[in-house]
């Protein structure tokens, strides 16, 4: 978790977006039968949640201007 605070929000999207375009790919391996590391699914799954989770955490550092 201390990579992922180190992280600014433009790069936490970035890796967001680069973590979700290998879970479709591993998706179409898994479709086609040629996934070989099944537990890698998982893995990028987590992965992501863990992002989205300190992405979430960082907006609720930041103090909130009212409109």
């Amino acid at each position: 978790m201390t990579e992922l605070d180190g992280m600014t929000d433009q790069e936490l999207v970035q890796k967001a977006a680069a973590l979700k375009q290998q879970l479709f790919q591993l998706r179409v391996q898994a479709k086609l039968g040629r996934l070989e590391k099944g537990h890698e699914l998982r893995a990028v799954r987590r992965d992501i949640a863990r992002v989205l989770t300190a992405q979430n955490a960082k907006a609720r550092r930041t103090p909130q201007v009212a409109a």
